[in-house]
């Protein structure tokens, strides 16, 4: 403690525990312990005025802080006190954590009687859910074996019930009269329908198990429940007409709620089936033969038969809208009514299909005879296929709108494709033969068209040759084949919609391709063959006009009058086949691009059906490039024998033996050139036009090479002067340059080297060999028209 000489001794100090609790502030203490000390350093509001300095003793220098030796003191004392606080702290601590040593000890062995005793308590729980699941388990079973009980009492106080009501109906047979109430209360029509069910179907079991002793006791009990079936059987007949008549009454009223119930209780009796089977039957579509007789009107009309396939098919969708419909207010009230709509729907459905509308279809779709087909006229062949093809598309759009409205499991498909199977089966036959008929008609209509043109060109036209100055539309005509590819396509067209399978189809596909195939090859070559007539019969009037040359001028001049026609005939023949082979190419071309766009995505997903249509096409094809094959060679023989008749008509044995009297050489064609030239300039125009590609190249090229070889042996009769040969050059010129529009460079080089041997008839003799050296092979030509120079020349070796 500080002493009274102690300059700390007078100041208080404030120093103690609590002090230090709570929010401890150092500041605070500090400035709580030396604010007497130190009042000029307290905050400007509370500070008092500062005492004066003590006076300055004489000698000494004043102190720098004044204060210190207090505060030294104070804090020197503070310190101690500080000291002797921590001590009793200390000291505190000390016997609280004896205290909480010795509660530790008490609480950590209160936790290990706790810990016994839960562990106990949880031994005691495991034993009371163990008994508690064994109880509920000898409940449960007690449980069940009750409801067994009662089960059983109840089946057997319902078995009690069922024999005495079976004795009952194994009474007299045919004695209902002294039936229970039960079975007479309309009101309890349910539950006696249910009961009489249960007795029906237990007596049928027992009599048939022979010989077997029922709970009845009878001896028999085969023979003793014979009487009970027959009594059960008649009831059930008897409720069941009640309640049918009943159900009907109430149909007719709308009554859909005693409806309902009434099918409720007929389900009972065979699963409901003849409910269900009776309010199919007595729908007015199906009993109403007015209705009948109308749906007849609406698809045939006043026509009748004769109606055309457009017209059915306008009729057939009026009509299946007026079926869909039914249907569709008739699920509204199945669904209402019966406890088993999809089954009563199913019924419908296919009683529609059946009836209403195979009836419709018997009388639209009357098949043909195959032996004895109708005329075409009537169109009935045709029609038939064409009304089968819309019936049967407006069948499966109604199949469509019948499933979408609803028809249980039925299989409505498979039912709709039974509807027309024994159309389809022969169907191919059918399709076979009305495209056969189409074509005899066809080449019927043709003939007498052309008959009829020919009648009228008199006798006067057939005399100077009419008949082969034939228009080529009676030979071949692209409408024709068109026309023929049309009727294929619709063809085609029925097949798919009646088949859906690709084999199938692809099967039919090739056999109505093969009449198309056969069609346009007959037609084509037939066509061919008629304009290769008039080509003959030209080159009849040629042989028929040869005369010798030992003749008078009169005869000698009807000769060539009669040989002028002839050449005119032969040049008329010539245009009309090879615009007949123009019109075969663009027909093979339409069949081809139909095969393309139309034949072959239906054969192609069948293995082997594209490769071998491809084979039946070329063979078609190839009987075609045969006739117009021989054609053309006698197009080229016409010409060429038109050819010789110039050159032995017009050719002067003078136009190459000039004389040399030192005249200027006639440098122009012979007139035989000209009029060879001008000729097959005009005939071969139409050739040019007609034919294409390799056709066109071979053509000319064959004609070329008869044309030179003709010229040649042609010249090989004349004899040259050295002014005829510069003329002979001249028409070789003129032959070579109208050849080069053939586009052949074979033919270009054979006029070429003609040129060149007739140099023979202009060069000096002297000159000759080297005239054909480096082309020796010409020296075979130029020799062989060398012996018709006047002067004789031989090559040397």
């Amino acid at each position: 403690m500080p002493t009274p000489a102690d300059p700390a001794a007078a100041l208080p100090l404030t120093l103690d525990l609590e002090d230090f609790k709570g929010d401890f502030s150092f500041d605070a203490l500090f400035g709580g312990l030396v604010d007497e000390l130190l009042p000029e350093y307290r905050g400007e509001d509370d500070a008092a005025p500062a005492p004066p300095p003590p006076p300055p003793v004489l000698g000494a220098a004043p102190p720098v802080f004044p204060a210190v030796d207090e505060l030294l003191g104070l804090f020197k004392h503070s310190c101690k006190e500080l000291v002797d606080l921590r001590k009793q702290i200390d000291k505190r601590l000390q016997n609280l954590k004896k205290e909480v040593a010795v509660q530790d000890a008490k609480h950590r062995k209160t936790l290990g009687e706790l810990e016994k005793g839960v562990d106990g308590l949880f031994d005691s729980f495991a034993r009371l859910d163990s008994r508690i699941s064994s109880v509920g388990q000898t409940a449960a079973k007690i449980g069940d074996h009750l409801q067994s009980a009662e089960s059983q009492r109840e089946t057997a106080s319902q078995t009690i019930d069922l024999i005495k009501y079976l004795m009952e109906f194994n009474s007299t047979p045919g004695d209902l009269m002294e039936l229970s109430p039960l079975f007479s209360d309309d009101s309890r029509v349910a539950e006696a329908a249910s009961i009489a069910q249960k007795l029906r179907s237990f007596a049928e079991e027992d009599v048939g198990r022979h010989g077997v002793t029922t709970a009845v006791g009878s001896a028999n009990a085969s023979r003793g429940l014979e009487v009970a079936v027959a009594n059960l059987q008649d009831y059930c007949n008897e409720l069941e007409n009640r309640l049918l008549a009943r159900f009907d009454a109430a149909s007719q009223r709308r009554e859909l709620s005693t409806m309902a119930e009434c099918a409720k209780i007929l389900s009972q009796f065979n699963r409901g089936t003849s409910a269900m089977q009776h309010y199919v039957a007595t729908r007015p579509m199906f009993i109403d033969v007015e209705i009948m007789n109308t749906d007849i009107q609406v698809v045939l009309g006043d026509e009748g038969l004769q109606a055309d396939a457009n017209y059915i098919a306008d009729g057939l969708s009026q009509l299946y809208k007026e079926i869909a419909d039914t249907v569709r207010r008739e699920a509204t009230t199945i669904t209402a009514v019966f406890p088993s709509p999809n089954e009563v729907m199913a019924i419908l459905v296919q009683r529609v299909l059946e009836q209403r509308v195979t009836t419709i279809l018997d009388r639209i779709l009357i098949k043909p005879s195959l032996a004895a087909l109708p005329p075409l006229e009537g169109g009935h062949l045709l029609q038939y296929l064409r009304v089968l093809a819309v019936a049967y598309d407006k069948t499966k759009e109604l199949s469509k709108d019948l499933q979408s409205i609803g028809c249980g499991d039925l299989d409505i498909e498979g039912l709709t494709e039974s509807i027309y199977v024994a159309h389809k089966d022969e169907y191919t036959e059918f399709e076979q033969a009305s495209l056969r008929q189409l074509y005899q008609s066809k080449m019927a209509e043709l003939r007498a068209e052309a008959k009829q043109q020919s009648e009228s060109t008199g006798s006067i036209g057939r005399a100077k040759g009419a008949s082969l100055t034939a228009s080529p539309q009676q030979l071949i005509s692209v409408t024709v084949v068109t026309e023929f590819v049309r009727w294929n396509e619709e063809a085609i067209a029925r097949c798919t919609m009646l088949f859906s399978q690709p084999t199938t189809v692809a099967a039919n596909v090739k056999s109505i391709f093969a009449c198309l195939l056969d069609q346009v090859s007959q037609y084509l070559t037939e066509g061919l063959e008629r304009a290769r007539e008039s080509l003959n019969e030209a080159a009849a009037m040629r042989d028929r006009y040869v005369i010798g040359s030992s003749v008078s001028r009169r005869v000698a001049a009807a000769a060539a009058s009669a040989a002028e026609a002839a050449a005119s005939a032969g040049e008329s023949s010539f245009r009309s086949f090879m615009i007949a082979v123009q019109r075969c190419a663009s027909s093979v071309a339409i069949l081809q691009q139909y095969f393309s766009n139309t034949i072959s995505r239906l054969l192609l997903p069948v293995d082997g059906a594209h490769p071998s249509a491809c084979e039946d096409m070329g063979s078609a094809v190839s009987v075609v490039e045969a006739a117009a094959h021989k054609g053309l060679l006698q197009c080229i023989d016409t010409v060429m024998s038109e050819v010789e008749r110039l050159l032995s008509s017009e050719q002067k044995a003078t136009d190459y033996r000039t004389p040399d009297d030192g005249a200027l050489p006639d440098h122009r064609p012979t007139n035989a050139c000209i009029r060879i030239v001008a000729y097959l300039s005009r005939v071969l125009e139409v050739a040019f036009n007609a034919l294409e590609g390799f056709n066109k190249q071979s053509f000319l090229t064959e004609l070329g090479n008869r044309l030179h070889k003709g010229l040649l042996n042609h010249w090989q009769k004349f004899t040259f002067s050295p002014s005829g040969g510069l003329r002979l050059k001249r028409d070789i010129t003129e032959y070579g340059d109208f050849v080069r529009s053939f586009n052949a460079p074979s033919i270009d080089e054979k006029f070429e080297l003609l040129g060149i041997v007739a140099n023979v008839f202009i060069v000096a003799p002297e000159s000759l060999a080297s005239l054909f050296e480096g082309t020796p092979s010409i020296r075979k030509d130029a020799l062989r028209l060398c012996l018709h120079r006047k002067r004789l020349m031989i090559f040397p070796e």
